[in-house]
């Protein structure tokens, strides 16, 4: 008997020795796999305060909508993202990866386990109204503006002084409508003062160049804030104005709104002030009924330019969208191709790497309206459609942001 304990002890010693089997569970959490991918790709817009319906940031408030995200993430409608994979690269693509697709399934499927707080990542942390983070300066509509209950409203333009003493160069900036129930969109121009407004300031660093009055920042459905990359800004000389455009529509109360635009100045050397641009096209008739109706426009670069942005807009006849570059030796590339487009998401696409074009070249926008009745938002498939402010009439824009190259300037706080 102590001869067999003997042979038996080796045996005993070398099974616990043994690593111990995994009693970890194996099924996907919130806390360790699906809140980095939401941290880090739906937080920007899903978060008190902020436009999407709902936050999805603590697990209380992702848990009763794990069944719909799995829903929307599988037909890659949320993220909103729509430009063609084939073409372009883009610094805010927001597709999410096939891995990140499949962690998500995979926990719904699981039974949408919470996890442990521990292993939770860091909760991003936002400036409350803002997603560029706390602006530098905020310039507000002065009073607020009555909109009606019914009725078309013709744009206003309102004009604001920015009071700066000194010329500031923009790295970002954000409109923040008053009241989102009535706002249709709103564009922010900057209005350069007159030669005997400047009041002695001095414009320090922009190389005898003149910009002229030039978007500074946009607001539509879906469209993200103005952000350039560093070394890029836009210049707003001293004593500027600011020309709000505003496009109301009313949803049956009467309501008021006091918009504001919020701005963050670059921090140090500009390589590159930045401009905007469009190819458009305000000479087309769209035929009743027309399902696939071609509108054409053009630009066609003065000097080296890059482009570092594009935007296409249309309004609620709007199916595809594409910009093609050609060059001055006839070749082409399609730079952004947008096969169907949505006025409620007016999304920017900024450029991975600048897109440098020589003199000469040519930014070619192809768009097709449907006009039909198989159209569910065509507001009237029997009207022919022209330009028109109106969401139920049509424009054709694509819009851009491009720099020169020339001396490095000095940015200004």
């Amino acid at each position: 008997m102590k001869r067999a304990s003997r042979l038996l002890l080796p045996l005993v010693c070398a099974a616990a020795a043994l690593p111990a089997a995994s009693t970890a569970d194996p099924r996907p959490t919130y806390a360790k796999d699906v809140a980095p991918i939401l941290f880090r790709r739906c937080v920007e817009c899903h978060r008190a305060g902020d436009p999407a319906p709902m936050p999805l940031i603590a697990f209380k408030e992702v848990r009763p909508w794990a069944k719909a995200i799995r829903e929307k993430v599988l037909e890659r409608s949320m993220p909103p993202w729509l430009a063609d994979a084939a073409y372009g690269h883009f610094s805010n693509d927001r597709r999410l990866s096939r891995k990140e697709i499949d962690t998500i399934v995979a926990w719904v499927d699981a039974g949408a386990l919470p996890g442990e707080d521990r292993d939770l990542p860091p909760t991003p942390k936002f400036e409350e109204g803002w997603t560029i983070g706390k602006p530098d300066v905020v310039v507000s509509l002065p009073d607020e503006v009555a909109v009606p209950a019914e009725g078309v409203v013709p744009y206003r333009y309102i004009t604001v002084p920015t009071n700066f003493g000194e010329d500031k160069w923009v790295q970002s900036a954000e409109i923040r409508p008053g009241n989102r129930a009535v706002v249709h969109h709103v564009i922010v121009f900057t209005e350069d003062p007159a030669p005997g407004d400047r009041a002695g300031a001095q414009s320090k660093g922009e190389g005898g160049r003149d910009f002229a009055s030039a978007k500074l920042a946009g607001f539509a459905p879906g469209e993200q804030p103005k952000v350039y990359p560093p070394g890029t800004a836009k210049l707003v000389r001293a004593g500027a104005k600011l020309l709000f455009q505003l496009h109301y529509t009313p949803n049956g109360k009467p309501a008021t709104d006091r918009t504001s635009i919020g701005l963050i100045f670059a921090r140090g050397p500009i390589a590159h002030p930045a401009l905007t641009g469009t190819a458009t096209n305000y000479r087309f008739a769209i035929p009743p009924g027309d399902p696939n109706y071609e509108v054409r426009s053009s630009w066609t670069a003065p000097q080296e330019v890059r482009i570092v942005d594009l935007m296409p807009h249309m309004h609620v006849r709007g199916k595809d969208f594409k910009y093609t570059v050609v060059y001055p030796d006839g070749h082409s590339e399609i730079v952004l191709r947008v096969p169907k487009y949505d006025f409620n998401w007016q999304l920017v696409y900024r450029m991975q790497e600048p897109l440098s074009l020589p003199k000469g070249a040519r930014l070619d926008c192809v768009a097709h309206f449907d006009n039909s009745p198989n159209n569910s938002a065509n507001p009237d498939p029997l009207k022919e459609v022209r330009w028109g402010p109106q969401t139920w009439e049509e424009m054709m824009i694509g819009w851009f942001d491009y720099t020169l190259d020339g001396p490095r300037l000095t940015a200004q706080r």
